[in-house]
């Protein structure tokens, strides 16, 4: 399959039907000759009706099964070389160093592309609103979703956003248990368990707060407290799995952050010109080399 239609799948894929799913499915780890490919082997093979088959293209924004087909039959080349196909592979014993480019990063490209599978951009739409309305926020985090929380916080300051974060299981419990309707709790696990941050988010949920999970894993106990739901990735990799899970959980902060300075241009772009400003008295002016 080639680039361009794999994206367009993994893009679509958490807005799409169940039925539709079994057909991106079947499209995601179809290896024969696209051109062959008849609407009846479509459906037999995905076990959908035809009628659902159309549907699923349409979704995709193709006009029929034609159309689709020829997109399909388009062949690029293969990157092996570039570690594309690595993904999910781990560090194992007798790896050489000059082995380890290829591997890690074609493994966080893949990991990236499997967000694309399974973000839901509805639900990013509304993490977005919930944002740009809330009174205050707070992100809850322990050990290695330090970097996703410290880079929101950051990229929230950058526009004027108040927002801060919290480790420590008292302050967070403290925290969670001050929040009221109006304000936001967010709480970042890679595996959707971490005691203290679903405990921090059953707290704020409680206390009338709105609540966003940002996870790697669907059907998690975070989820539970959560009103809306971003999941990155169902893959597990190596320990620390952070290593790669950080890959596709800055990617979410990258969407939400932008989303933030799209819902309202104008705005965003004074604060944060604003904002820069200020940083930019931090730096030493650049100097020609003698």
């Amino acid at each position: 399959m080639n680039e361009k239609l794999e994206l367009i799948l993994r893009e679509k894929y958490a807005d799409l039907r169940k039925s539709e799913k079994r057909a991106a499915d079947y499209l995601l780890q179809y290896e024969g000759d696209g051109r062959t490919l008849t609407l009846e082997q479509f459906a037999a093979g995905a076990n959908v009706s035809q009628p659902t088959v159309l549907r699923f293209l349409r979704a995709l924004g193709y006009k029929g099964f034609k159309d689709f087909r020829y997109v399909l039959a388009q062949k690029e080349p293969e990157e092996k070389e570039n570690g594309y196909f690595l993904y999910g592979s781990t560090v194992m014993e007798g790896d050489t160093i000059s082995e380890l480019p290829a591997k890690l990063i074609g493994t966080s490209i893949g990991q990236l592309k499997d967000t694309l599978k399974n973000l839901s951009a509805a639900e990013l739409e509304k993490a977005v609103t919930a944002i740009t309305k809330a009174r205050k926020i707070a992100v809850y985090y322990v050990e290695n979703s330090a970097c996703t929380a410290s880079d929101l916080v950051t990229k929230l300051a950058y526009l004027g956003i108040n927002c801060c974060s919290y480790s420590d299981y008292y302050l967070q419990n403290v925290s969670a248990a001050s929040m009221e309707k109006g304000d936001l709790a967010i709480g970042i696990s890679y595996s959707g368990c971490s005691i203290s941050t679903v405990d921090a988010m059953r707290i704020a949920k409680k206390a009338g707060a709105k609540t966003i999970a940002i996870t790697n894993f669907e059907n998690t106990l975070l989820e539970k407290y959560a009103d809306i739901v971003l999941v990155t990735s169902n893959q597990h990799f190596l320990y620390g799995d952070a290593i790669f899970s950080r890959v596709s959980q800055l990617a979410v902060v990258d969407m939400i952050y932008t989303g933030v300075l799209l819902s309202d241009y104008d705005r965003y772009t004074k604060i944060l010109d604003r904002s820069s400003k200020i940083i930019s008295k931090q730096a030493y002016p650049s100097q020609d080399d003698d």
